[in-house]
Formats: structure tokens, sequence, C-alpha cells
């Protein structure tokens, strides 16, 4: 399994916008051989920012590498560059092997 991982630092103020722009967006995820989740998710406000991170999870890294240069890829990114700033800096990539997994068989999730 791989984790890829992307932190946005959003500018205080257009939390909604952002939230906005990512809720509806067509992803293209679910047309793509090995994804297996996504979650978008808002973190810790700062002086200058809210920090957000995407949280995709993938049967491996390779299904990953082709996701990126595959025609879905373009299609859920065409226009992202063309909103205004919302962002300090770039979004910060981090990906994962997974080594470990550990699931509580017993926990019961309440349905959302």
């Amino acid at each position: 399994m791989f984790i890829a991982m992307n932190r946005f630092k959003v500018i205080k103020g257009e939390e909604e916008s952002f939230e906005h722009l990512w809720l509806s967006r067509e992803s293209h995820l679910d047309t793509v051989p090995g994804f297996i989740e996504f979650h978008m998710l808002r973190g810790p406000e700062r002086d200058d920012h809210v920090l957000y991170s995407s949280h995709t999870i993938w049967a491996n890294r390779q299904v990953f590498t082709d996701w990126t240069t595959s025609e879905q890829f373009r299609a859920s990114h065409r226009g992202a560059g063309g909103t205004k700033p919302m962002y300090l800096g770039h979004p910060e990539f981090e990906g994962f092997d997974v080594i470990q997994t550990v699931k509580n068989t017993r926990a019961k999730v309440a349905a959302e």
C-alpha cells in the first residue's frame, strides 16, 4: 500500500473557497485502477493560514505514479492554477510506503 499526501497552507479567510473548490471538483479517482480511498483533512489554524492535507491510499506506489501521468489526473487538476491566490507557497507532497497496518476489528463506527 502507498499513501500520498499533500499539505496546503490556506490563507486565512480563504477556507470556504478552498473547501468549495475541493468539494465541488470531479476527482476521477474512482476510475483509476489501484485507487483505494481519499480524505481531505482540515488541520490546525496558525497565525496566517489554516493547514489542510489530502490523504490518498493506493494499492502501491506504481499505481500512484501511473495516476500522476494519466488523463484522469490532468482532467481533475484542470483549472487548478486559475483560482485566486488561496495558498502560502505550493502544496507540499509527501509519499509513504505502508510498512504496517493495525485495524481494530472490535470498533463500531457510527454511520455518518
